[in-house]
């Protein structure tokens, strides 16, 4: 990456014909340069820092006005590159705000990569590693808790604990290498003190990759399919959840031919919902691509939802049913149809329901979250890592209890610090403190053009 480059991208969303308001934005040393050169200003206005300009952008070529614009300039380190940022305020649509930026590359910038801003404002000191991954999670959130999460890492929530936690260990080493080196010449460490302080740090550790599978679930969601034998009431089950008729309900089996997508968030938690059709053996071509089709579902599905008809009981064709779901994906029983009276037999529903009438639909929806893992709203999750930091954190655990095992063994203070620098190591990857260029590269590609 070549850091010393002024950098320009679209920084809004762009599509033809929609958007009130475009931003092209520029960073780098020659940015002030590239926008004195575009932007002719109305009157006599000052290129103060902070200040926003009103005028027009114009072809330095032939003086065409391309956009009425304003123009922001933020000299550096006022920035959140902390490098001198020039943004274009245009008008919105695909042709303007596109000539804009073929004026701005033409002028001397280079069009910027994924995620390159961010990663300018992370090698600048603006943002560590954590905050920069907080970033993108607020921008990807799909409900408000995933956004509140996301907004508590941008608040420096992950990267004050994990290096907490680091700063304990390389407390820890310091004191090991200096028995490393002058034993002689220091009072003797207590190595029981040492392995309690390694064994607190891991128990931390532990909570916080419990933790992390809430976070995950609140960030990525739940790809959830709808499966049963046909007209046991799926599609009213989804049409119910949703609030409103996405799928056709008739008495008729095989009504549902394809399968059907609906998002939804449930308790905080984003929920892509699948209907699929009812699998049975089929002489319909049409049909049997979509029971094809539902069987794929089944194995791409983080939690089944297989629905029967309580009123007529668990047959031999719902436990083969069953049998197809794969073992490693969450299961979620429901018994449908309440409303048709007495239940002839119970079977092994976990829930029961009337996906007409509602009932029994808040225990419904309280048990497919519980079944894949999920605490609820109440939970505290100020500090929840995302994956890469999960693996990292489960690294830097595995290393102190190699560490333990070594002060189990009574070994010298030389083979502690081998884990032990590995730990702090793991633990500084998180945060940035430690990283090589190749991982920056790949967390900072997850962002969008122009952020």
């Amino acid at each position: 990456m070549n850091n010393s480059s002024t950098i320009a991208a679209i920084a809004t969303a762009v599509a033809a014909g929609e958007g009130s308001v475009a931003i092209v934005r520029i960073s780098g040393s020659e940015a002030e340069k590239i926008g004195r050169k575009l932007f002719v200003s109305a009157g006599q206005q000052q290129w103060d820092s902070h200040r926003v300009l009103y005028g027009h952008v114009c072809d330095p070529a032939t003086g065409e006005r391309i956009d009425e614009a304003l123009l922001l300039l933020m000299r550096a380190p006022r920035s959140f590159t902390r490098e001198t940022v020039v943004e274009l305020h245009c008008h919105g649509g695909v042709v303007v705000v596109q000539r804009v930026l073929d004026l701005v590359l033409a002028a001397g910038a280079e069009r910027a990569k994924a995620g390159e801003f961010s990663q300018r404002a992370f090698l600048n000191g603006r943002l560590d590693l954590t905050r920069a991954e907080a970033l993108i999670d607020l921008i990807t959130a799909r409900s408000g808790r995933a956004a509140q999460l996301a907004m508590a890492g941008l608040a420096g929530g992950v990267q004050e604990k994990i290096e907490a936690l680091r700063q304990r260990l390389l407390d820890q080493l310091a004191e090991l290498e200096a028995r490393v080196d002058f034993e002689e010449d220091l009072p003797a460490l207590n190595p029981q003190a040492v392995a309690t302080e390694l064994k607190n740090v891991a128990e931390e550790l532990q909570l916080l990759i419990a933790a992390a599978s809430q976070g995950q679930l609140l960030r990525e969601g739940l790809r959830v399919a709808i499966v049963g034998r046909p007209n046991v009431g799926k599609s009213s089950l989804l049409n119910h959840l949703c609030g409103n008729e996405r799928a056709i309900v008739t008495d008729q089996a095989g009504t549902t031919r394809d399968l059907l997508d609906v998002d939804l968030v449930i308790d905080g938690v984003p929920i892509s919902l699948v209907d699929t059709a009812g699998i049975r053996s089929s002489e319909d071509i049409v049909e049997q691509l979509g029971i094809e089709r539902s069987r794929k579902a089944l194995a791409s599905a983080d939690v089944v939802i297989l629905v029967y008809n309580i009123h007529i009981g668990w047959t031999p064709n719902d436990e083969s049913l069953k049998i197809e779901i794969p073992k490693e994906i969450h299961l979620l029983i429901a018994g449908n149809k309440l409303d048709l009276g007495e239940a002839k037999e119970a079977g092994p529903a976990n829930v029961k329901i009337s996906a007409q009438t509602g009932e029994g639909m808040k225990q419904f929806k309280s048990e497919l979250l519980t079944t894949c893992g999920y605490c609820g709203e109440g939970i505290g999750l100020e500090v929840a890592l995302n994956h890469r930091q999960k693996d990292l954190a489960a690294s830097a655990k595995h290393a102190l209890a190699r560490c333990l095992d070594a002060a189990a063994n009574g070994l010298p203070w030389d083979f502690w610090t081998i884990d032990l620098r590995d730990a702090i190591s793991q633990l500084g990857e998180i945060t940035g403190a430690e990283i090589s260029e190749a991982v920056l590269d790949r967390v900072f590609s997850k962002f969008c053009i122009g952020k």
